[in-house]
This record gives C-alpha cells, structure tokens and sequence, in this order.
C-alpha cells in the first residue's frame, strides 16, 4: 500500500497524487482500522493546500463512498445561520435545508455528538429522504469550536454502523475540518 504521508511530502505540485489516491484499493471492510486510516490519509492528500471548503467537500464525499462499503448516501450538510444547508454528496437527492435540532443531522449539529444511529424508523423526528435508507452516522465538523456542518453517512443494511466507524469517521472530520474552516 502506498504511504500516502511521504506521496503528499514528495510532490512537488501535487501532480499525480490524485491519480495515486484514486488508484487506492480500498481495504476490506472487517479491517476497519485499516480502512479508515487510508480514508484518513487520501482526504488529506486532497484536501492539502484547497482552500474552497465545496470542493474539499466534494473530494471527501467522493472518497467516502470509494472506500466504505454498503452505503446509499454520504455527504455534507453545511451550517449556513441557523440551519444545515445540503452540501456535496454522492447518492440520491436529498433534503435541502434542515433545522437544528431535527432529524439525526439535526440532533447531531445541535449537540455536536456523533449520532450513530441503527435503526432510523426508531428515531424521534427522523427525516427520510430516502426511504432506502436504514441505518445512518452523522459526525459534527467542529474547528476551533466552531460549527462547520455534519458529515452523513445512510446505509440501507440495519445497524451498518458501529464504534469502529464512529471512531474512524471522527479522525477522518477532525482532518477535514481544517480545511472546511477558509
């Protein structure tokens, strides 16, 4: 497996370290640790040195759904005032403007807690965008604590998210956080 740390290191103009993110074999799903670390280290590599926090977010959601398997939605709700605004995302369309506080997304931007949640039919306010959708993870993007927006992953298989994605999934938002903040 490439080192991602020494490719970004060495390139001199970031030429071809796209192209050896891309080419990333995604490690297998009972490795989570593993998995993540990649994860962790392709959205570093692109996001290093982009300042538009759009195209970093649309370079994570496209490497999210590269790398984790079983998903049918990942992507960004952006806090614009006092509500999550849809921002890039691979899946179905979704719901556009969401209030704090409703909803999973909702829940997780108000009280900046990871929202792992197995059942989604079980949860109060639940807002189903689409009605594939079973189990769901939303992570609060916090920099220098400051609201960003919520990372959210649905899955349409029961209980698809554990500790271990929760974990992964922090380390990965406490990266791309930064460079969400411009």
């Amino acid at each position: 497996m490439t080192n991602w740390r020494s490719a970004a290191r060495s390139r001199p103009d970031g030429e071809g370290v796209l192209d050896r993110v891309l080419d990333v074999v995604p490690g297998s799903a009972t490795d989570k640790p593993a998995l993540y670390s990649s994860l962790k280290m392709a959205v570093q590599v692109v996001t290093d040195g982009e300042r538009d926090p759009i195209a970093n977010m649309a370079n994570a959601a496209a490497l999210i759904w590269q790398y984790l398997p079983d998903l049918n939605w990942a992507g960004f709700y952006r806090l614009i005032g006092d509500e999550l605004v849809l921002g890039p995302f691979q899946g179905k369309a979704a719901c556009i403007r969401i209030a704090l506080g409703r909803g999973v997304c909702g829940t997780a931007a108000a009280t900046r807690e990871v929202q792992c949640v197995a059942d989604v039919h079980a949860f109060p306010g639940h807002i189903a965008c689409d009605t594939a959708s079973v189990s769901e993870v939303v992570v609060p993007l916090v920099y220098e604590g400051r609201l960003l927006g919520v990372l959210d992953l649905d899955s349409p298989r029961p209980a698809r998210f554990d500790e271990e994605d929760v974990a992964g999934l922090t380390a990965v938002c406490a990266v791309l956080a930064p460079a969400l903040a411009h």
